[in-house]
């Protein structure tokens, strides 16, 4: 089979097409032929040897954290998913950049009815990002309010519609061109990052979601109320300053879970929430996908497709 690999950290030239062999069944597993995988900036930090999970002596390796796909082959006790259209979050270790792809079981929820394979691949790793980072870490719940920094990305786009499918109030914030788009995602505040000072324009809120980081979290703690949390997905925010400002800091690194996939998909089929792909790219154009996700930080996300 084709698969994208790096045998060693660099730029985009790094990504190679591989063949290889198609895995080997394994306890628990399903082997799923590949229709499409997303592009996430996990990908280009691995890519670029800036992921402290992935050494050097771990290459090469197949990139990608996240697929769609069919399940053509599957491991006893799991026989069940033979055929079925899924979708999952993968290890690192496992690699969506391919044309089959070895999954555990327990990582994979049906497919959304309501979507392509192409549109549904965008959802997993990005969609239990925002999942785990709104309710697992930061507890929101019904009636809270939030602000969703870069709103317009990746795991934004995903963090505003589930923030308003629970019923929190949503600000979010976005560059001139995307304020529209948050609004239609179902923010209630879109505040201009490249005009405007949110600290102005937010108070009293219960949870800092930030997938930014640098001067825009150290900017943040003011805007928090006194018992909210500010969760990052880049690194440990400053925990003395939270417990002086009486708030709480929390950082996290995603993990898979089908029961949370069938839990987004039950919001997607039911028209609450829908992923955007701004654009597709061939496997083999993978390292082409990477250099515009990094430089141009697009709408929502890019896609691979990979068969049908």
């Amino acid at each position: 089979m084709k698969a994208v690999r790096i045998h060693a950290f660099g730029g985009p030239e790094v990504l190679v097409v591989d063949e290889i062999p198609v895995p080997m069944l394994s306890d628990g597993a399903v082997l799923v032929k590949v229709a499409a995988a997303s592009v996430n900036p996990v990908d280009y930090k691995i890519r670029k040897g800036g992921y402290p999970k992935v050494p050097a002596s771990a290459l090469p390796i197949t990139l990608g954290r996240d697929i769609c796909g069919v399940v053509v082959d599957a491991a006893d006790g799991v026989n069940y998913l033979r055929g079925a259209k899924v979708y999952a979050s993968l290890d690192w270790d496992v690699g969506g950049y391919a044309e089959y792809a070895l999954v555990p079981a327990a990582f994979c929820a049906l497919q959304p009815a309501s979507l392509t394979a192409t549109l549904s691949a965008a959802v997993p790793l990005a969609g239990l990002t925002a999942w785990q980072g709104l309710f697992d870490h930061g507890g929101l719940t019904e009636g809270q309010r939030v602000l969703v920094h870069a709103g317009a990305g990746g795991v934004g786009h995903f963090a505003i519609q589930f923030a308003k499918a629970r019923g929190a109030e949503v600000l979010a914030t976005a560059g001139t061109a995307n304020l529209d788009y948050v609004r239609s995602l179902g923010a209630d505040v879109a505040i201009d990052h490249q005009t405007q000072r949110f600290e102005q324009l937010a108070r009293d809120v219960d949870l800092v979601f930030d997938l930014v980081g640098g001067d825009t979290r150290e900017r943040s703690w003011q805007v928090l109320k006194r018992g909210g949390i500010l969760v990052s997905t880049v690194s440990q925010p400053d925990e003395a300053k939270a417990a002086a400002l009486g708030v709480r800091a929390k950082a996290y690194m995603v993990h898979p879970s089908a029961t949370q996939l069938f839990q987004i998909q039950s919001l997607i089929d039911a028209g609450k929430v829908r992923p955007t792909v701004s654009k597709t790219f061939a496997l083999a154009a993978a390292g082409e996908a990477q250099r515009c996700l990094e430089a141009e930080h697009p709408r929502g996300k890019i896609v691979l497709v990979v068969g049908r």
